[in-house]
């Protein structure tokens, strides 16, 4: 592992390591509470991903929950519960905190693969549904249950499962809030990969240090572009605004001239920090 330019923010919902060169795996680890996120640990999530767009040794993130029985079950129910009180501070409610489902309504600059190892509920679906790989144990399974509470899954994952599933696989999933199996979110397009849970860390491990290998800057280029094109539904737009930003930031760097110059000399590249 690199050495980090900066340090990052002091974490305790969230455990870090570095299992591969410029990858970082967060683990999620409140195991007994099914790793679900109260408003302290999703400021600290917030903080976490402004770091690690910032920090240049870094490409990519792994994030995966403790123990095998769960990814996430999403937001601390009972927190917000005590939080909807008659005297309670109307700011101080869960869904009005300004960190309020960091990942799922993440935009960032840097990759994220959710290695989904147990169940993935509510916050904890929406976080995988905006992350850019999954990686499903066998025995994991999705559902956004919002509905059963008398909730809703505002956190970003309504208007985006509409772009990845389709409308009336959306529908089924968000309006009935049942479980739905990796196997078959997998068929439905979700999921790129569901593999025995022993495994669901070492895959997304391997596909992040395959993403991780490339140009730092080409990484942020591409998955800008990608996003672009899920975030609007205009493609040309998207590739102009791609053009015009992070490709044009590309072109002035050192990645692109390391990159063509070493397929020129027919040797690896040696990548520098990336810029963009």
């Amino acid at each position: 592992m690199e050495k980090l330019v900066t340090q990052p923010p002091r974490t305790n919902f969230i455990k870090l390591s570095y299992p591969a060169d410029r990858v970082v795996l967060m683990t999620m680890s409140r195991e007994k509470q099914l790793n679900c996120m109260n408003t302290a640990a999703q400021w600290e999530m917030d903080a976490l991903w402004k770091w690690l767009d910032d920090e240049p040794s870094l490409s990519i993130a792994i994030i995966t929950g403790a123990g095998k029985k769960a990814f996430s079950a999403g937001a601390d129910l009972k927190e917000w519960n005590n939080s909807m009180a008659d005297d309670a501070d109307p700011q101080n409610r869960m869904g009005n905190a300004p960190a309020f489902k960091p990942l799922s309504r993440r935009l960032g600059k840097k990759p994220v693969i959710a290695a989904v190892n147990g169940l993935a509920m509510g916050g904890g679906c929406e976080f995988a549904v905006n992350c850019d790989l999954v990686i499903a144990s066998e025995t994991a399974y999705f559902a956004l249950p919002e509905v059963k509470r008398g909730v809703a899954a505002i956190g970003g994952a309504l208007p985006r499962i509409i772009r990845t599933l389709g409308l009336q696989r959306a529908s089924e999933f968000a309006m009935t809030g049942r479980n739905v199996s990796a196997q078959e979110m997998h068929s439905w397009g979700l999921v790129n990969r569901v593999v025995a849970q022993d495994e669901v860390v070492p895959e997304a491990v391997r596909l992040a240090t395959m993403i991780a290998e490339n140009s730092p800057d080409a990484i942020i280029c591409t998955r800008a572009g990608l996003r672009q094109g899920w975030e609007t539904a205009a493609v040309e737009r998207a590739v102009e605004v791609t053009l015009e930003r992070e490709f044009a930031a590309l072109q002035k760097g050192e990645n692109i001239k390391e990159g063509l110059r070493a397929f020129s000399e027919k040797r690896a590249p040696v990548w520098r920090e990336s810029k963009l």
